[in-house]
């Protein structure tokens, strides 16, 4: 799994692609975000339009990472899940958990819009 972050008017857009699976990648993403949360970013935009498939642990990330934000007082939503992501999110019934935007453009707007 590849992973690209930038933070852009306090709003930390993650960008994902490949398989997001238990995987070293998966801590280093975690560590990442964290590092993140102590530069005052209470928001996250996680695009998932790259990730081909995910796994229960993939799923796990997510929600830890919900948590997170929503402990900070912040929010977490996703960009565009691909099919498979998608489906998963409708399978474990997530998808009423989780706000999902169509773009980062959309994910911005929503996250003011939550603050």
């Amino acid at each position: 799994m590849k992973t690209d972050s930038t933070i852009q008017d306090g709003i930390l857009f993650v960008r994902l692609s490949g398989d997001l699976i238990g995987s070293p990648d998966t801590q280093q993403l975690l560590q990442s975000v964290d590092q993140h949360l102590g530069e005052e970013v209470r928001n996250c935009a996680v695009d998932l339009s790259g990730i081909r498939y995910i796994n229960s642990t993939g799923i796990g990330v997510l929600v830890s990472l919900l948590t997170k934000f929503r402990s900070r007082g912040g929010e977490l939503l996703l960009i565009n899940p691909a099919d498979h992501p998608r489906k998963m999110l409708a399978l474990t019934k997530l998808n009423a958990i989780f706000s999902i935007a169509d773009d980062e453009q959309s994910a911005a707007q929503q996250l003011k819009a939550v603050n």
